[in-house]
């Protein structure tokens, strides 16, 4: 599947190169991967207080999920992710960068009030064109 990262010359190159303004994909079938939270096989919320933490267990999950529809996660087009404070930026962003290389996808960042659980601090949706 052929995947190209989109970087006008006219238009600012993000921070640490953490994500793409825009992603050109060439494929037949799309994965939409539901918000992915802090989560254990047992259902159990891991990491309370840690973003990093929750982030890193965010992304392992969302690893599965993209793995088990036949995709890598070199194949994620497109990723939101929600925070619940500002202070947690700098944290989800360096993760990211463990699971996302090269041309990392389109990403839009929210911050906003809640969570559908009080502890989760991360939640990350994606869209992935697979194979």
């Amino acid at each position: 599947m052929k995947r190209t990262a989109i970087q006008p010359a006219d238009v600012f190159v993000p921070a640490g190169k953490t994500y793409s303004h825009g992603v050109i994909v060439e494929a037949g079938r799309t994965l939409y991967v539901a918000g992915q939270t802090s989560r254990d096989a047992q259902g159990k919320v891991v990491c309370q207080g840690d973003a990093a933490g929750q982030t890193r267990q965010v992304l392992e999950n969302m690893k599965k999920v993209i793995e088990a529809a036949g995709g890598r996660m070199e194949d994620v087009a497109k990723t939101t992710v929600y925070i619940t404070d500002i202070k947690h930026r700098e944290a989800v962003g360096k993760v990211r960068q463990e699971f996302f290389k090269g041309d990392v996808p389109a990403n839009t960042l929210l911050v906003i009030t809640a969570l559908a659980d009080p502890a989760f601090l991360v939640e990350i949706e994606a869209i992935v064109p697979l194979p």
